[in-house]
């Protein structure tokens, strides 16, 4: 179930931008003009994760969850369907709320049904779809826009998501944690409004330019607001956000890597297909293939750190993780116009490798030492950062290209720019690796051998054990 909302989500995500010109075709519209399409997926999604965890924790994970999953499906119907520009960035919209509720409900009823130990060898079938949706939505993209039209890029999410709705109504068992108190409006609003000012700032910097009025803006109200958000809910009593979960050093600390860690590792990801076909006139088939590779490399060491975790913990595994993208960055910055595809497909491939060691050994710590009643609150806190830090990657990597290419060349990048952004992007992961070494580790290996798994013990697991 986790597996196809993962899929389905992340495709949706990614997919979309390939069908953009035969849109803009059909509407007689520039491709410019369908800006919104892409921009209100991201903000709606941002503005809707702080109600998430009230949601789970009043009607339960199971009924949040397929409530959420279904209005995803239905708003992709409505997408495919729309008749115009303006019905298709509502129908976006709706999306992209959907979505916001589907990341956090499934994350809770993952983490709460399986402890530390369980969630380890969980998170390795969990990368799969992770790691292949991204790589997988341009082609499948391409070929839907080619053969069929640009309505089953939304259409497409049916047949996979009907199926995973029916097996969760039939197989997942309801609980309902304890009741929560009184839903913070104004806590909602303050976190909305903030969420989705920063989101649509970032997401619209590289394109309107990061001194153009409406981007400026954006960023500036929205950190306004996001200070205001953590002043009123420290003080409020019930808050719709937790943010008192970062008190614990283990949950704080594996959330500032995973914000901070993304910008290298997904800014890598954004940048490669820039360079290839910007600064080496590649085809877009040729930049797929690729960067393809790096999903293998991932693959390959969650396996290998799924049986290390209990023993080494994650401080070391995460640690040498992002000392390991440092490097491969380093290897990228020696990239010019005459570096060979096969180089750059094995560069990728080490990238995925050390890229392994990073996402699924942070996110089992960051709820180590979470209590079973907060662990929706956390799954809430964990996907906002995680969408705060991916959100944050290609701004900070058109940031690099901008300050390293001359005036004059504003439109096209010379080979420098990117060498020097790929260097920026291996300061920021040195530093982080060097941070992560100082991680207190101790209750992850603790819970990851088993040791507090009574404490984590909860009614979800009488649910596996009805679904298995």
């Amino acid at each position: 179930m986790c597996v196809c909302v993962t899929f389905i989500a992340i495709v949706d995500g990614a997919i979309t931008t390939v069908a953009l010109p035969s849109i803009a075709r059909q509407f007689r519209l520039t491709t410019a003009a369908l800006d919104g399409v892409v921009v209100a997926y991201p903000v709606c999604l941002a503005m809707a994760i702080p109600a998430s965890a009230w949601l789970v924790e009043r009607f339960g994970a199971k009924r949040v969850l397929l409530t959420a999953l279904s209005g995803f499906l239905g708003s992709s119907l409505l997408c495919g369907a729309a008749a115009g520009l303006g019905q298709l960035v509502a129908f976006r919209a709706l999306q992209g709320l959907s979505a916001g509720v589907l990341f956090p409900a499934s994350a809770s009823l993952l983490f709460s049904t399986f402890n530390s130990s369980e969630q380890v060898r969980i998170s390795r079938y969990m990368i799969i779809p992770q790691q292949i949706a991204p790589a997988a939505a341009p082609v499948l993209g391409g070929l839907l826009v080619d053969h069929l039209s640009w309505r089953w890029v939304f259409y497409v999410n049916l047949p996979v998501g009907l199926p995973a709705v029916l097996f969760g109504v039939l197989f997942l068992s309801g609980h309902r944690g304890p009741r929560p108190g009184r839903f913070d409006l104004l806590g909602l609003l303050l976190s909305a409004a903030a969420l989705g000012a920063v989101m649509f700032g970032v997401s619209e910097g590289p394109n309107r330019g990061w001194s153009s009025a409406g981007v400026v803006t954006a960023l500036i109200l929205g950190a306004v607001l996001l200070a205001a958000t953590i002043a009123f809910e420290l003080r409020t009593a019930e808050p719709l956000l937790k943010l008192r979960l970062f008190g614990d050093r283990l949950f704080r600390d594996t959330n500032l890597i995973n914000l901070v860690g993304l910008v290298p590792i997904l800014g890598a990801m954004y940048l490669g297909p820039l360079f290839l076909q910007q600064g080496q006139g590649r085809t877009a088939l040729e930049s797929g293939t690729s960067t393809f590779p790096e999903a293998f490399g991932v693959l390959l060491t969650v396996q290998v750190v799924g049986v290390l975790y209990a023993r080494t913990g994650p401080r070391v595994i995460v640690g040498c993780g992002l000392a390991g993208v440092s490097a491969v960055l380093l290897l990228f910055a020696t990239c010019d116009e005459h570096t060979g595809l096969w180089t750059f497909r094995g560069y990728m491939f080490l990238l995925g490798l050390a890229m392994g060691g990073v996402f699924m050994p942070t996110t089992v710590a960051s709820l180590a030492t979470v209590a079973r009643p907060d662990l929706a609150q956390a799954s809430t806190l964990n996907t906002v950062v995680r969408q705060t830090g991916g959100a944050l990657a290609p701004a900070v990597v058109t940031m690099a290209l901008v300050m390293s290419t001359p005036s004059a060349a504003a439109a096209d990048p010379p080979v420098t720019a990117y060498q020097h952004a790929y260097l920026a992007l291996a300061a920021i992961a040195a530093v982080t690796a060097v941070f992560a070494f100082t991680v207190p580790d101790g209750p992850a290996r603790a819970a990851a051998r088993g040791t507090t798994v009574a404490s984590r013990s909860t009614p979800f697991r009488r649910q596996r054990e009805n679904a298995g």
